[in-house]
């Protein structure tokens, strides 16, 4: 029997009793409409192929590979392979794989001027210690937000590349630098909710549209304080076989990045784009 519990007052929820394997289309849009609610879905309990876990993932829209091509499964490339690989030839640790996603709080996708609609995880292996991700509600900072900010930011819109203002890029490839900036509103009407949040990532934001450096910089200081609130977090525990997509639309997350570099921390992850009828709506 599916069973479904809330795991924070405004952000996550956990869905058990269910193989993603066989499911039905009315349990999962049961289970689609308890993510919508919650931001964050984590499914226990799974055992899928690759090819299984990408035929999920499609069932919330389109998968892209990511632009990290190096990180690409070599003949799934919809499928990013996180944590493989992260000792360099001599031995040392190559801190870019080890502590990617663990950089800060960010939304996945701000670069791209279609942003990914969700990201979702498959766990395969896990440290006995460590590894968490850390997920925060983009609905409950935009609510926090002072009027006088809500009003300002009405409408205006970020400037967002990979590597924001500090040009970090070490994991795309040399034709993949430098893109145009992407343009995006930084506050945005869910489209299938219709609830309003902050869209914003202070790792890849370059500008706020309108300002001047100074201004822009004291504006995205501002926002970045924001983006955390005390009942708009969840922290989740991996074990092997969890499934956890987020909403890159209304969340924001980041990996712990602090579990013993000689254990495996192992993931499946699928990038997915919205609908085209979602698209022009956001």
């Amino acid at each position: 029997m599916v069973q479904i519990r809330r795991l924070g007052p405004q952000i996550g929820v956990e869905v058990s009793g269910v193989d993603l394997r066989t499911i039905d289309e009315p349990t999962f849009r049961r289970i689609y409409q308890a993510w919508l609610n919650a931001n964050v879905m984590v499914v226990t309990g799974q055992e899928l192929t690759l090819q299984q876990f990408l035929e999920y993932s499609r069932r919330f829209g389109p998968v892209s590979p990511h632009p990290s091509k190096s990180t690409r499964h070599p003949e799934i490339p919809e499928i990013t392979m996180l944590g493989i690989n992260k000792h360099n030839a001599d031995g040392s640790l190559n801190m870019a794989i080890y502590r990617r996603g663990a950089e800060g709080w960010h939304t996945d996708g701000a670069y791209d001027d279609i942003p990914f609609k969700a990201t979702q995880l498959y766990g395969l292996a896990i440290p006995n210690q460590g590894g968490d991700t850390l997920f925060a509600s983009g609905y409950a900072a935009y609510e926090a937000m002072p009027q006088r900010l809500k009003i300002r930011l009405a409408n205006v819109r970020g400037a967002f590349t990979y590597g924001g203002r500090t040009k970090s890029q070490a994991l795309l490839n040399p034709e993949d630098r430098d893109r145009v900036p992407a343009m995006h509103l930084l506050i945005r009407t869910h489209p299938e909710t219709g609830r309003k949040s902050l869209y914003f990532d202070p790792g890849k934001i370059l500008s706020i549209e309108g300002c001047g450096e100074a201004e822009s910089n004291a504006l995205i200081d501002e926002l970045t304080a924001l983006m955390i609130q005390p009942d708009g977090e969840y922290r989740h525990k991996w074990r092997v076989g969890d499934v956890v997509i987020w909403d890159n639309r209304c969340s924001y997350h980041k990996a712990a990045g602090d579990y013993p570099p000689e254990q495996d921390r192992i993931h499946w992850r699928t990038s997915i784009k919205d609908w085209p009828q979602h698209v022009a709506l956001q």
